[in-house]
């Protein structure tokens, strides 16, 4: 695997985050290709690829043969932060309706048989 580690610095408000972005070569299809991902997204990506019983370069080479533009280390930041998103739009779903339960003014009773 080759790897170049490139320090970048990012600005976000009053302060300042070092993003460490790593090229990595990966087979995809049978094919060497490189990507150029911080460790945060390569983290997240491996994490989602034992989630799913794949192997790191099936999910790879899914995102790829899914994206329409952009290159493929974008699609893959992409797809984690939108995988990522989405179980954090499913929590905040389910903490609503615990919150909408808890408050109900009228019990929630099973019906008995008679």
């Amino acid at each position: 695997m080759i790897v170049r580690i490139v320090k970048r610095r990012i600005d976000i408000g009053d302060r300042a985050m070092k993003s460490s972005v790593v090229k990595r070569s990966i087979v995809i299809a049978g094919h060497k290709t490189s990507v150029s991902l911080e460790d945060a997204f390569w983290k997240g990506l491996k994490e989602i690829a034992a989630g799913r019983d794949m192997t790191l370069s099936d999910l790879v080479a899914a995102i790829d043969s899914e994206r329409q533009h952009g290159n493929l280390s974008s699609a893959i930041r992409l797809f984690v932060l939108s995988l990522y998103r989405d179980q954090i739009s499913e929590y905040e779903k389910r903490r609503k309706t615990r919150e909408i339960l808890a408050g109900a003014t009228v019990p929630i009773v099973p019906k008995h048989e008679h």
